[in-house]
């Protein structure tokens, strides 16, 4: 048997010279690596592979596992008899292996075998290689807090907080400096009410740094061997962003919204896989280890490849909206004598707007993170609710308002659309009443925009359309302006028309 593996292994060897052209150079034209069809190891950790038909590749180690489990169920000694050895040998000879498979595992798989999505990328040689992250390229922390200010309103606590967490995190990992003084990894958790901009705060962040950013949703996860996601997709949705490049992943950013939903159930006494489990098993991606996920895949299941990543580097940021986190707060606040000279009243922090700033470590625990959950998240900061004078600056200001869309896309019709002073104070003012935060202006846009995008496309005359307040609070119509007329030379001011 080891006569005609070895002899098996020379033809193979010969036939690839002869495709390469006799000079037997491995081609490092694919960006990449083989993967092992049994054990799912990439070539980087199990070494060289056997190629066998069907693009199947075989590490070494499985290679002979199988030729040693063929070895043990000997049939009838048929193996270790001489002639038919040589009967093999003859065979193996003239045409090479016998292909031997119920299914053809081409057909299935396409004719460029396993696709590159669940592939691993090779790493890239690193003599002369510029590094990811240039300790002189990263921008200060006024410049990322000037260039959240471009898109973000107000917020200007939170704004700074995640600018320099942010600088300071990828100065550690540029400078990579860990011999005399270890810096401990900068996470960050970040509370806020619903619409006050956390997700888009996150996504503006990592659009101006350019790194790899995944947004994960803590609803979906639940304790490994339940239904659902498992912890470990995160890393595995970093990943695909990064183009299934390890090395980038290991630099990018992870944002888990609604980490609130993975709270403690209280007065529970069934198995919580979807709460404090969860936290339990995020102890180790927050404070740094190495992960296995699957590449291209969410599930670990799946006859897709491995691969190893390290969340040293990983910058974690959570976020979450905590309702009745300021409950919790009012009670510990007034917690003191209710009677006396130091008596405070119960309702004294009622109409505070900005109770979740003074949120502490005890009131989150007392929500139902674990200690050693909120231990690993060291940063803790929130955001403001938004106030009316706020939403109208949503509406105007940034780069990319929801006003400045609308306006744009009448531009595409040649007609101009204005807003008055009052117009977009009332539309705060519907917004404040709904008490979803920024989602409302959008919702409210879209009502009373409809019939003005319905009706405009229909007249070449309009030139100017002017929403005013009347049209928002539904009491009177836009100022519609027609353009002018070449042979009265009419000024546009002149034709002010009401639509009722």
């Amino acid at each position: 048997m080891a006569e005609f593996y070895d002899d098996h292994e020379d033809q193979e060897i010969e036939k690839k010279e002869q495709a390469k052209g006799g000079d037997g150079s491995q081609s490092e034209s694919s960006e990449y690596e083989d993967v092992c069809f049994v054990c799912r190891r990439p070539e980087s950790k199990a070494g060289k592979m056997f190629k066998l038909p069907n693009n199947i590749c075989v590490c070494d180690d499985c290679m002979h596992k199988t030729m040693d489990a063929v070895s043990q169920f000997d049939y009838q000694g048929m193996l270790n008899n001489p002639n038919f050895q040589k009967e093999m040998d003859e065979f193996s000879k003239q045409n090479g292996l016998p292909n031997i498979s119920f299914v053809n595992l081409a057909d299935l798989q396409g004719e460029g075998g396993i696709p590159n999505k669940q592939k691993i990328k090779k790493k890239k040689k690193k003599e002369g290689e510029k590094p990811v992250l240039d300790i002189r390229n990263i921008p200060a922390p006024h410049k990322i807090k000037a260039s959240l200010d471009e898109y973000v309103v107000g917020q200007e606590y939170a704004k700074k907080v995640i600018s320099v967490a942010v600088y300071n995190h990828y100065k550690r990992v540029a400078t990579n400096s860990m011999d005399s003084i270890e810096i401990e990894k900068s996470n960050m958790l970040m509370i806020g009410p619903t619409g006050c901009g956390k997700t888009y705060l996150v996504k503006t962040l990592a659009r101006l740094l350019d790194v790899p950013l995944a947004i994960a949703d803590a609803t979906s996860l639940t304790e490994a061997g339940y239904i659902g996601d498992d912890i470990e997709s995160v890393i595995s949705k970093l990943l695909a962003a990064a183009d299934n490049d390890v090395e980038k992943a290991e630099q990018g950013i992870v944002f888990i919204d609604e980490i609130d939903k993975i709270a403690k159930k209280k007065e529970t006494h069934s198995r919580d896989v979807s709460g404090e489990s969860v936290q339990q098993g995020m102890l180790k991606l927050l404070e740094g280890a190495d992960v296995e996920v699957p590449v291209g895949a969410n599930s670990k299941n799946a006859m897709v490849p491995l691969a190893t990543v390290n969340t040293r580097n990983i910058l974690f940021i959570c976020g979450g909206a905590f309702p009745d986190l300021e409950d919790i707060i009012k009670e510990r606040l007034t917690k003191s004598a209710s009677i006396g000279f130091g008596a405070e009243l119960k309702d004294k922090y009622d109409k505070d707007k900005n109770i979740l700033s003074k949120v502490t470590v005890e009131d989150i625990r007392k929500f139902g993170m674990i200690p050693e959950f909120i231990g690993r998240l060291p940063i803790i900061f929130t955001l403001q609710g938004l106030t009316k004078e706020m939403m109208v600056k949503i509406l105007k200001e940034p780069r990319n308002a929801i006003l400045k869309q609308y306006q744009k896309l009448l531009e595409l019709d040649e007609v101009k659309l204005e807003f008055t002073d009052e117009a977009m104070e009332a539309i705060a003012e519907k917004a404040m009443k709904r008490d979803t935060g920024a989602r409302a202006l959008r919702s409210i846009i879209e009502e009373f925009m409809l019939d003005i995008m319905y009706e405009i496309p229909k007249d070449d005359n309009i030139g100017t359309v002017t929403i005013t307040k009347e049209y928002i609070e539904g009491t009177g119509g836009p100022i519609i302006d027609i353009r002018s007329n070449l042979i009265n030379q009419t000024p546009v001011s002149e034709l002010n028309v009401v639509d009722e």
